[in-house]
């Protein structure tokens, strides 16, 4: 292996980093190497939604960087944990998944994954390898490795006991098994999301009592989601999806609020973090207009999921539809046979996730009715109980970013 530079070495242990548990250690193995040897750069995945978010790809580029190195990323399926349901950050159980449910969604996860991951650098392991192996006597001795109130240590169990909240005693083996899949692939550093840290702390306490080495501890930044605030979430619905495409994606970041796209530029996107200083400088100084820099982070973030050409078509859809007011040329049908609720509506053609949702949305003033089409004014719809007539070529647009028109 090549012996990395200081400033690549610089590069991952601080872009987009929130955390390692013992710098000068993962420092130093980086520089002097494994004797020759590639490092070995676990990340452990659950498979329990069919559709990742761009905050997923936060620490799959993070995996690419070490890959770049030379490393090898280690990744393992949780077939088993999915099953028991990851308590990481969560105020009350997660609903476990089927055996067949976890199947299905890892296919779709490593055809997204591989979209920034280097196949050829990359080993793929399913925890059945090992634990369908386990009998119960296994199970008891990884269980008297933790105690009780070691267990409680962690927030989110602790936070549930001191609220009287549930908590099972087989979500106290999730953070175990997966630090036994620690164990079984020989892990040298293990990343995740700032969340993970607890599980990822076992995993290297687990190690030296099965005559390892620890691992080294690796967080990166969770970002926020569009509202700016909060973690990205599908159940919150301020995500964009990583298959989503180029000019939504260009469109749902543009919506990001300024304060929050210096984070999407470093964790997203290669521009050299020099650059990025002198960015955060110039809208300091009022210099640069934060609407440049934004359109500036919106066709990085792009161009590193669809290409630049999709990208600069993007930019461009963009500025037609928002800086002219044009509406966009690509609208999709909507099949309407009868008058129907602007609620009911939103529900069934996937404009709102739910009637609630749609209800914040039209009381918020979200959504706007062209009876004419393109060539009518756009009538504001403030009513929850505004019914949409069959009018063959109107519009109904929901949010910055959401259309559809009408058709019999």
């Amino acid at each position: 292996m090549q012996r990395p530079t200081q400033e690549q070495i610089q590069h991952v242990l601080t872009r987009g980093v929130e955390q390692i548990v013992k710098e000068d250690e993962l420092r130093g193995l980086l520089l002097e190497g494994n004797k020759g040897e590639p490092l070995r750069i676990k990340l452990g995945v659950d498979p329990t939604h069919y559709e990742l978010t761009i905050g997923h790809a936060v620490v799959f580029r993070k995996l690419r960087q070490f890959q770049q190195m030379g490393h090898k990323a280690v990744v393992v399926i949780g077939d088993w944990t999915a099953r028991l349901g990851d308590p990481s950050d969560r105020l009350e159980a997660r609903k476990p998944l089927t055996a067949e449910q976890v199947k299905a969604n890892a296919e779709t996860y490593f055809e997204q994954f591989f979209r920034i991951v280097d196949r050829d650098l990359t080993e793929v392991h399913y925890q059945t390898e090992w634990f369908d192996k386990f009998d119960l006597g296994d199970a008891i001795k990884l269980l008297s490795l933790k105690t009780v109130a070691q267990m409680l240590e962690r927030d989110d169990f602790s936070n549930r006991y001191k609220s009287g909240i549930e908590i099972y005693l087989s979500e106290f083996m999730y953070p175990l098994l997966q630090g036994y899949d620690s164990v079984m692939l020989r892990s040298d550093v293990e990343i995740g999301g700032t969340d993970q840290t607890f599980n990822l702390l076992v995993g290297r306490e687990l190690q030296p009592i099965f005559g390892q080495p620890p691992q080294q501890i690796l967080t990166v930044e969770l970002i926020v989601g569009l509202d700016g605030y909060k973690k990205m979430g599908k159940s919150l619905n301020n995500y964009i999806a990583m298959t989503a495409p180029p000019h939504e994606m260009f469109g749902k970041l543009m919506s990001l609020p300024d304060h929050a796209m210096m984070s999407y530029f470093e964790t997203l996107t290669d521009v050299p973090q020099a650059e990025l200083d002198e960015l955060r400088r110039k809208m300091a100084e009022g210099s640069i207009n934060p609407r440049d820099v934004k359109l500036r982070m919106a066709c990085e973030i792009v161009t590193e999921f669809h290409g630049a050409e999709a990208a600069q078509e993007a930019e461009e859809a963009f500025m037609r539809q928002f800086s002219e007011r044009k509406l966009p040329t690509d609208i999709p049908t909507y099949r309407l046979s009868e008058p129907t609720n602007i609620i009911t509506l939103m529900v069934d053609a996937k404009l709102a996730g739910s009637k609630s949702d749609a209800r914040r949305i039209v009381q918020q003033g979200g959504v706007s009715f062209f009876p004419g089409g393109e060539t009518g004014e756009a009538e504001r719809v403030n009513d929850v109980n505004f019914v949409v007539p069959v009018l063959d070529g109107a519009i109904l647009k929901v949010g910055k970013l959401h259309y559809i028109r009408i058709k019999r």
